[in-house]
């Protein structure tokens, strides 16, 4: 199959050279199909097959904004099978099919019912179909087409992000790029030149241009100066054809602002400024404020204020908010002495920017003349920080103690008092004369008790108190030798009875409530009534201590145990005082190491009577003893009623009436082993931990001598092996329970025998001996049980079970 396409857009030219086109290749098209089919016809039936022919055009052109009354022609669908009988309808779908574009069936003419607008709408997409008019079956597949919307120059270029606002800073050079504007034009870019856009200013081109193919917008002068003018309003024209006649266009405004630079230096107002202060005025007080300005803005404004002159007695500072310089007392003034101060102050830019360093210095100065006035001012001591007076301690009452002195500043100089603050001396120990100024002494001083006094002096004008003011006097009490030097505390020394001669027992020192200036120095010596001491001898170490050596050896607690060594002690004045104080020596027992174990002469006699400890610590022991032994029969009088519960199933109820202990393993007369041999039944015994079971014993049947011999000693000997067994493991079930003591009775008379390994149960032991027991073993224990050993060989067992007692 084939298709051409028609459209009414296309010029004359252009429609015939398609059309003769068309019409050669739909030619050679059908001569190909016919020579095709009779080839198959040739062939059979089978073998017929239709060709598929393709479109000729596949896209139509429509103007838009057609204003027509009529429905604009688009184009033709035409398939060569039609021969025009009007057997083939032609149909259309897609977008706009049935609205925007219709189709004659018949012949395949397109038409467009609505305006068309392509910045809307660029082109529409459709599909045709040929089917038997008759059948409504489809003749050809169905094919897609596109109608573009062809473009006129309809739209003006629009600036969619303005109006704009840009800035610059000023005194930039020409040229400086501000800012860029874009404009944007809805026609088709691709086609003529509709949306190509030019731009141009056509309000303040004097000051700034723009490029006509970017939009970019540069300064057209060098002086634009913010201080004159901080902004310009631009109007920027945009025009689409490339500017050609008859193009359309569009514009915008620009706002351009100008930003600061620091072009401009401080300035003051005034050349001096005058500022009154009174000279009572405190240091830090303001004096006044001035101010330079700035024509700049913002940080370009900051600056700081110095003073180049008259900074001896004000100092400056700025205001950080008001940019103010504020003038300070900086030290205090005084009337009398200078009346009128001019002070320099200077104001420098912060931030200098060096690209205009040649238009000038960017600082100024200016005078503040500062005019102190006079006030009754109060007397000032001299010196102004205070006095230090220093006075001997053994100074009389009424000695002079020292002088203050004080004036009044002002220039009619009167006459002051002086009085002390009785608030720092409430003893009344100085006086003051109220004109001269000159202290005394009113009370004894010891320099021992207070070293310094502090007090506070008071001086008025004579005629106006309300002028007053205050010194502090500082009194030093200089030292006098009138305290003995003393032993720093009570000493006392210990020495071992083995110590050798020449062995240094103790150091001593002593101390001095005296402050001499060249220091202390002491000599030690012993007191004369200790000249002819052979124990002791004292070593002066010279760094005002002593030591204590031994002179001999050889002692013995038991003979002296404790000597008394006077020591003389004198300093070094003047005058020089003494003391004498004793030092007190305890001999002392000690182990092989020389640590002392006891200091106490009597330790080896001990004291017939008891002290309240010991007697408390006997009662105590006593006491424990009473309650350990009620709970022993306690305990053994609840185990006793369990037994008598069990012995009426046991047979150890028999062992235990026999209440006969009998003289000891060798002892077989003393009872009847014929006892233990009754006919009785026994209850079986069932064993917990010992093994099975354990049935009764079988019971004792006498046999007949024959000739002499026992005709049931072979049985007999089994029936005690069986006896043996029973009791031995009633044995092991005794001494497997822990909770019982065991039955002595049972276990001794019926299996302990001669030959028996085991000991005696009985818990019964004597206390009591014949022969004197010797303890002298304790000695070896250490030095802690020889006092004990020897205590326990002198005195009787009672006082022996004390002892242990008490341990």
């Amino acid at each position: 199959m084939s298709r051409f396409w028609k459209t009414g857009a296309w010029t004359f030219f252009a429609t015939l050279t398609l059309t003769l086109f068309t019409l050669a290749w739909c030619e050679a098209s059908r001569t190909n199909s016919t020579t095709s089919q009779r080839s198959k016809q040739d062939q059979g039936p089978s073998s017929i097959e239709r060709v598929k022919r393709g479109w000729v055009w596949n896209q139509f052109f429509v103007v838009e904004e057609y204003t027509g009354t009529e429905p604009l022609y688009v184009g033709k669908i035409h398939t060569d099978s039609d021969e025009g009988e009007g057997n083939i309808k032609y149909t259309i779908s897609g977008e706009g099919a049935g609205t925007i574009f219709i189709i004659d069936e018949l012949t395949g003419d397109i038409h467009a019912t609505e305006r068309l607008d392509r910045e809307e709408k660029a082109f529409y997409t459709l599909r045709a179909q040929a089917r038997d008019r008759q059948s409504n079956d489809p003749l050809e597949p169905e094919s897609e087409f596109v109608i573009k919307v062809q473009d006129i120059n309809d739209s003006e270029p629009k600036f969619l992000e303005g109006p704009y606002i840009g800035s610059v800073a000023e005194l930039s050079p020409i040229g400086t790029s501000v800012m860029k504007v874009s404009a944007s034009d809805a026609d088709d870019p691709t086609y003529g030149s509709s949306a190509r856009v030019i731009y141009g200013v056509l309000d303040g081109e004097r000051f700034f241009t723009v490029d006509r193919h970017t939009g970019i917008i540069m300064t057209a002068v060098a002086d634009l100066d913010r201080e004159t003018q901080d902004r310009y309003e631009l109007v920027v024209k945009a025009t689409d054809m490339a500017g050609q006649m008859g193009g359309l266009s569009g514009s915008t405004t620009v706002t351009i602002v100008i930003t600061d630079v620091n072009d401009n230096p401080p300035r003051f107002q005034q050349k001096m400024y005058q500022f009154s202060v009174s000279e009572a005025a405190a240091v830090g007080t303001p004096v006044g404020r001035v101010i330079a300005t700035d024509s700049d803005m913002g940080e370009n404004t900051d600056m700081s204020y110095l003073i180049k002159e008259g900074g001896e007695l004000f100092k400056v500072t700025t205001d950080v908010e008001s940019q103010e310089a504020v003038v300070a007392i900086k030290k205090p003034l005084n009337y009398e002495s200078k009346r009128t101060h001019n002070v320099v102050v200077e104001a420098v830019n912060k931030h200098l920017d060096p690209r205009f360093a040649d238009l000038g210095s960017f600082r100024d100065q200016t005078i503040v003349r500062v005019s102190v006035s006079d006030v009754d001012e109060p007397p000032i001591f001299q010196p102004e920080d205070g006095t230090i007076i220093e006075v001997q301690e053994d100074a009389k009452p009424g000695a002079l103690v020292g002088i203050v002195s004080a004036r009044d500043p002002d220039s009619t100089n009167k006459p002051v008092r002086f009085s002390i603050d009785r608030t720092t001396d409430q003893e009344m120990i100085f006086h003051i004369d109220p004109d001269s100024g000159a202290i005394t002494l009113g009370k004894v001083l010891d320099r021992e008790t207070a070293g310094w006094h502090n007090i506070t002096v008071k001086a008025v004008e004579a005629d106006n108190h309300s002028m007053a003011s205050h010194s502090a006097v500082s009194i030093r009490i200089l030292d006098v030798n009138d305290n003995p030097p003393e032993l720093a505390r009570p000493y006392e020394a210990s020495i071992c009875e083995d110590a050798k001669p020449g062995q240094l027992i103790h150091t001593i020192s002593v101390v001095d409530k005296d402050e001499p200036q060249t220091g202390h120095r002491f000599i030690f010596t012993l007191a004369p009534e200790a000249s002819s001491n052979r124990h002791f001898t004292l070593w002066d170490v010279k760094d005002n201590t002593a030591g204590i050596r031994t002179q001999r050896s050889g002692f013995n607690r038991h003979e002296q145990n404790v000597y008394l060594l006077p020591i003389l002690v004198v300093d070094n004045g003047p005058p020089s005082l003494s003391s004498t104080s004793t030092l007190t020596i305890h001999v002392c027992g000690c182990d092989t190491e020389g640590t002392i174990q006891s200091c106490n002469a009597t330790a080896y006699v001990m004291s017939a009577a008891l002290s309240p400890g010991a007697l408390i610590a006997l009662l105590v022991c006593m006491l424990i003893l009473i309650v350990l032994v009620l709970l022993i029969l306690t305990l053994k009088r609840h185990r006793k009623g369990q037994r008598m519960t069990e012995d009426e199933e046991d047979m150890r109820d028999n062992v235990i009436k026999y209440n006969d202990e009998g003289g000891g393993e060798q002892d077989t007369q003393a009872y009847d082993i014929s006892a233990l041999r009754n006919l009785y039944d026994f209850p079986e015994a069932k064993s917990c931990d010992s093994g099975p079971d354990i049935h009764s014993l079988p019971q004792w049947v006498p046999a007949s001598r024959v000739g002499g011999v026992s005709e049931g000693a072979t049985a007999a000997s089994a029936d005690f092996s069986l006896f043996k067994g029973y009791i031995r493991k009633k044995v092991e079930q005794a001494d497997a329970d822990l909770t019982v003591p065991p039955y002595d009775s049972f276990q001794t008379y019926a299996f302990e025998g001669t030959s028996s390994p085991a000991l005696s149960l009985s818990s019964i032991h004597t206390l009591s001996t014949t022969s004197e027991q010797d303890f002298s073993y304790l000695s070896n224990w250490g030095p802690r049980f020889r006092q004990l050993a020897v205590l326990i060989g002198s005195k009787p067992p009672k006082t022996l079970m004390f002892i242990c007692l008490i341990l």
